[in-house]
């Protein structure tokens, strides 16, 4: 009987219900789509691995570090595997098609990246050939590339014009590894760089190392920056995790904006399906009155206020988590490579569901206690 009764009053009047409604609906898609963004925005972080740690300069990622170092770290004890990487930052075809470019030791740094999966036969491919590249699938996708391809880029940061041949596609162990990067020799770099710039030749931008025991990664870290201190290139080693996040702080006050726009965009929807409440139980004084004097008790009658509000934010909640997988795909496109992993999370999914519920049960707190209250004589005299 109290959920006919739910029922019938939410549809009571079908405008003001649907316009309601139709407000939850758009905060609580917004609030799932700003989420999103801001889980994009710390994908890196989230799938850091702990096996790995990364070494660089100690001044800035501007600087780089002597290929000598190389041999010098893989001889650290507890130190798995050592490769070095190079951003190249070269644009495809336009200065609009930018992706992440890495020049790096073909055989040493994709056995750090389990993560990748790559066709054996096709990676044996991309080892044989000195202008091999291999690149993520969501790229390959985005541009329309296959195996065998031919890639020309221009050279923004190495100067010229460079072309490399797709001999792999990588795929992701899950849904959460990027495939928008693009691979390549970093000995082809290297050979062209000793004619062009020769003294910008034989250096890394960073190393990336594997570690046989992740506890002792700060351990590990110290005693590679002590070999290298008072050198003409300290070094800074830090988890794979710590170098994302230095990244993720340079937007720090962008991200926590966006999480403040989001929880404002829930706070507003609130105080309007407050106000839409508090009018229906205003109209409804002397029905809840006469309620009362037929037996209803104060928790039931303040029970059909609690309800329709729920029924209408969860209903609109709902079709607000609905939209929201297919709004983050065409924003997904749209960005391109901006955000290498976006999607929405099950824990995103919760968070929506929780703010409507909390919408609903906020906004009908007063409404409901208001109705339980009311007088029977009082009531009655009230008009709807």
């Amino acid at each position: 009987m109290l959920l006919k009764f739910i029922l019938r009053n939410a549809l009571r009047h079908r405008l003001r219900t649907s316009l309601t409604a139709l407000g939850i609906f758009v905060a609580i898609l917004a609030f799932g789509l700003l989420s999103t963004v801001i889980e994009a925005w710390f994908s890196g972080v989230n799938t850091a691995s702990s096996s790995r740690i990364i070494t660089r300069s100690s001044v800035s990622l501007v600087f780089p570090l002597p290929a000598t170092y190389r041999e010098k770290l893989r001889q650290v004890e507890g130190v798995t595997g050592v490769a070095g990487v190079n951003w190249f930052g070269g644009v495809y075809q336009e200065t609009k098609n930018f992706f992440p470019q890495f020049a790096v030791d073909p055989e040493d740094y994709f056995p750090l990246y389990p993560e990748y999966l790559i066709p054996e036969p096709d990676y044996k491919e991309f080892l044989r050939d000195r202008k091999g590249a291999i690149v993520g699938r969501k790229l390959a996708n985005t541009y329309g590339w296959k195996v065998g391809d031919v890639v020309p880029l221009k050279g923004m940061i190495y100067p010229g014009n460079w072309e490399f041949v797709v001999r792999a596609i990588y795929d992701g162990r899950d849904s959460k590894v990027d495939t928008s990067q693009f691979f390549f020799h970093w000995d082809y770099l290297n050979e062209r760089v000793k004619i062009l710039m020769p003294r910008r030749a034989n250096y890394y931008g960073l190393y990336v190392l594997g570690i046989a025991d992740p506890d002792r990664a700060a351990e590990t870290g110290r005693v590679i920056d002590a070999q290298f201190r008072n050198s003409l290139a300290e070094t800074l080693t830090e988890t794979e995790r710590a170098f994302q996040l230095s990244f993720v702080s340079m937007v720090e006050t962008l991200v926590v904006a966006i999480r403040v726009v989001s929880y404002l965009v829930i706070f507003i929807i609130m105080a309007v399906m407050a106000n839409t409440m508090a009018m229906s139980a205003r109209e409804r004084l002397s029905e809840y009155a006469t309620l009362k004097a037929l037996g209803f008790k104060p928790f039931s009658v303040g029970g059909l206020i609690v309800g329709e509000s729920m029924a209408i934010a969860l209903i609109g909640g709902a079709l607000g988590v609905l939209a929201t997988f297919p709004v983050a795909e065409l924003f997904r496109r749209l960005v391109g490579s901006l955000f290498p992993v976006f999607e929405v999370s099950q824990a995103t999914v919760v968070l929506q569901f929780v703010c409507a519920a909390v919408v609903g049960m906020v906004a009908a707190v007063i409404p409901s206690v208001r109705a339980a209250r009311v007088q029977i004589a009082a009531g009655l005299r009230a008009v709807a």
